[in-house]
């Protein structure tokens, strides 16, 4: 069952980033104490990439064991590998390349230069075998935090409105083709993927996603604005700065 949505707002993005990054080390600190190990689910975006800036320099940084963290990604750009778009890339300069990650824990989703060739449902394929094998029931892991950011229409990860993506229910990761936004062709986990997380969190910043969060938070459909459907099981927090907040009214 998921969880209902509850609001948090920082007065800058500099804030957000940096608060949501303490709260992302508790909870995966907490997640070893209790299993051993932890698995986080990265995003890209501005906002996604200063949160794993912030977690590089944050004094707790190191009160994780980074050797028993499992890292995934909630979408890709289908691009070559290395390449400065890649949300891989970005996440590797911001933070993977600076904390002791073990490299077989590390699950990136193909390039488009890779062993799989430039087809992007190959690669959706091969990453939801990913998926399947690191899970206890052969489906999705239950991971312990998955970051999101949300585009001003409310797409979150590469599942935009009224897409095939949005729609998709038994498909764990699918091919992203004709994006709104470049690159067109993407790889992306689908909301009941997104479901699977013990702890969703929304990073917004910004008042051109005003609109989006207030309508999310307000009851919109997921196939008209699929920032609606994403849930955790246990939290679904939406950490916000000020701007981002402004359609909300006050509490």
């Amino acid at each position: 069952m998921s969880t209902d949505p509850r609001v948090v707002v920082h007065p800058d993005p500099e804030l957000l980033a940096a608060a949501l990054a303490a709260r992302v080390l508790t909870a995966l600190v907490d997640a070893q104490a209790a299993r051993g190990s932890a698995s986080f689910v990265v995003t890209g975006g501005g906002t996604g990439t200063a949160v794993l800036e912030q977690l590089r320099r944050s004094p707790g940084r190191d009160a994780v064991d980074w050797s028993r963290v499992d890292v995934y990604w909630g979408d890709e750009r289908y691009l070559p590998g290395g390449d400065p778009a890649r949300n891989e890339t970005q996440a590797r300069a911001a933070l993977l390349d600076h904390v002791p990650v073990d490299p077989s824990r590390v699950f990136a989703m193909a390039p488009s230069d890779g062993p799989l060739g430039d087809d992007p449902d190959a690669a959706a394929a091969a990453y939801a075998r990913t998926l399947a094998d690191r899970s206890p029931d052969g489906t999705v892991p239950r991971f312990d935090v998955l970051l999101l950011g949300i585009g001003p229409e409310g797409h979150v990860a590469s599942v935009f409105p009224d897409s095939p993506a949005v729609h998709e229910q038994q498909l764990t990761v699918v091919a992203v083709r004709d994006c709104p936004k470049p690159p067109p062709t993407r790889i992306s986990m689908t909301l009941p993927t997104v479901r699977a997380a013990a702890h969703v969190w929304l990073c917004v910043a910004g008042a051109g996603k005003a609109e989006a969060v207030h309508r999310a938070l307000s009851g919109a459909a997921e196939v008209d604005l699929p920032a609606a459907g994403a849930r955790g099981l246990e939290s679904t927090i939406w950490v916000l700065d000020t701007a981002a907040a402004g359609g909300l009214a006050p509490s």
